[in-house]
Parts: C-alpha cells; structure tokens; sequence
C-alpha cells in the first residue's frame, strides 16, 4: 500500500519506487531491423557472447548495419563487483581453447568491417585473460580483413599482460575510465585506480605509437563539469586518440543510482570541447556507448 501512495501523492515526481524516471529524450525503443534475428540466430550456435545483445544496447542494429559488433570474450561472470554493471558474478568458467576461432567464424559470416573484443575481468588468471585477446585478434586476422579493437579490463597492474595483448597489434586499444578521480572507487571498486587506467593508455601508446588508443566515460553519477574536463585534459596527457562520452543507466535497482540525467545539448558542448582538447575522433551523446560509432572514428582518424 505505501509504494502505492508513493505514485498517487507524487504523480509527477522524478523517481519511481526509488528509481529516476527517464526524461523524454532517453525513451527509445529497442530497435527490430536489419537481419537481427539472423544474427541472434548465428551467435546463439556459435555459443558467443556479444555485449551488444546481452546488455539490450539500443545502437545495437545501428552497429551491426554499419558492420561492427561486440564480442565478449572469458565467459559472462566476472570477478569484480563494480557499482554500475549488470554483469553477473558467480563462479567463473574455465577459458575456451576454441572461441578464438568461434569467433573470427562469426565475423567472417557477418561480413563484419569493424570488430570489438571485450571482457568480463578475470582476476582468477594469472594474465587477466589477456592470452585470450592475443588468440582473437590473430584468429580474427588470419581468416578477415576486419580492423580490430581491443577493450579490455585492467590486468590488474600486470604490465606483461598488456604487452602480450598488443603484441597481436590490434588497430585500437581501449580500456575504459568510466568516471572521474572522485568517484573511482566508489563506482569502479577498490581494485581499480585511476592513475592505472591512465597508465595504460600511456604504455600502449608508448608500445606502438600507430596504435590508436580510446577511453570513454559515463555522465549522471555527481561529476562536475570541470571534473569531467579535468579528466579529459588527463587523458589527452596520456596520448588517448578516440573518445566516448554516454549517460550511466542504472541496470538494476542493486546498482548505483542514476543523480543525473544529462540533457543532450550539454554532451554536445563536451564533445566539442573535448575535440578542442585534441581528441581525434569523438562521440558524445546520451545513447553513447564504448563501441559506438567505432569503425566511424578509425574511418575519421585516417
């Protein structure tokens, strides 16, 4: 009965049952198009993961019609317990020896231009997966002319496992810094540090400057405008080429919850800014995500 009042005295309120409700210019469909369930159908007997399917992204056919997707590699359990993600935790799967090869299957039947491999965090292995990135991108350009982007966890300090993922030398190397240096540990847990994420981005930099190097950050959970800049200006230091700037959701009311919602013309005023800064390539918006528009800004920085 009280939750009940809560919607009959409060009719107009922002939150629903503890929930922000979502302004008009994020309510979007789910699209329906361009060969999705052929493509589901394809994934599901590859037994792959894409996060484009399994986190509902709403650009998903928009990706895939631009020919580019997502795989998630290691599994669908992580080891980390961060505030924002949906990504279940449990126990872990043992590492496949074949899904190097299931997956380079699947972009060569998809025709895929662009290819994302991403990762559930693996603390359990000694190199936080990053043999298994190695595997994807040589199995990957053995069979397609794909270009390729790695977006890959932290490693956990370890830096002979970012090496090993960029001895396959992926065309993009992305790793995400999610949030500002306030809020880093709160959101991200206490095995992340800011100072690392920026880290890796300078090393693989450093390791291949014909790499293109890529971060993105999430906007609703109390950041500052001058924060937010503060961070872009750290990452443009670290050598980041590419750029994306998209509005945190939350997944699930166990999760951190939303504090803002960013009105659009404010993410087109950070992309701009943030092209000031020096970023080749950057897609601002709240739809954004990690891979949106990915082959568009290897495209544009050519």
């Amino acid at each position: 009965m009280a939750r009940l009042d809560v919607l009959k005295n409060n009719p107009d309120t922002s939150t629903v049952l503890g929930r922000r409700r979502l302004p008009d210019w994020l309510r979007r469909e789910l699209p329906r198009g361009f060969g999705y369930h052929a493509t589901s159908r394809v994934i599901e007997e590859l037994g792959l993961e894409t996060v484009c399917d399994s986190a509902k992204c709403p650009n998903r056919t928009e990706c895939w019609s631009s020919r580019t997707a997502t795989f998630m590699i290691l599994g669908d359990v992580c080891t980390r317990s961060c505030g924002f993600c949906s990504v279940k935790r449990g126990r872990v799967e043992p590492v496949s020896a074949d899904e190097p090869d299931r997956i380079a299957d699947a972009v060569e039947r998809f025709g895929l231009a662009h290819v994302v491999i991403t990762s559930v965090t693996r603390d359990d292995l000694p190199d936080g997966g990053a043999e298994q990135f190695y595997q994807c991108v040589l199995a990957i350009r053995e069979r397609t002319s794909a270009t390729i982007e790695v977006l890959t966890p932290d490693f956990v300090n370890c830096k002979a496992s970012l090496n090993r993922v960029l001895a396959a030398n992926p065309d993009v190397f992305n790793h995400n810094t999610e949030t500002v240096p306030r809020l880093y540990r709160k959101v991200r847990g206490r095995k992340s540090d800011y100072l690392w994420t920026l880290e890796l981005l300078r090393q693989a930099k450093r390791n291949n400057s014909d790499i293109k190097t890529k971060s993105g950050l999430m906007l609703g959970l109390s950041e500052t405008h001058e924060e937010v800049l503060e961070t872009l200006v750290d990452l443009r230091d670290a050598g980041c080429d590419f750029l994306t700037i998209g509005q945190y959701l939350q997944p699930t009311g166990n999760h951190l919850p939303v504090q803002e919602y960013i009105r659009p013309e404010k993410f087109e005023l950070l992309g701009n800014q943030a092209r000031c800064l020096g970023f080749a390539a950057v897609a601002s918006g709240p739809f954004v995500r990690s891979s949106y528009q990915a082959r568009e800004m290897v495209l544009e920085s050519r």
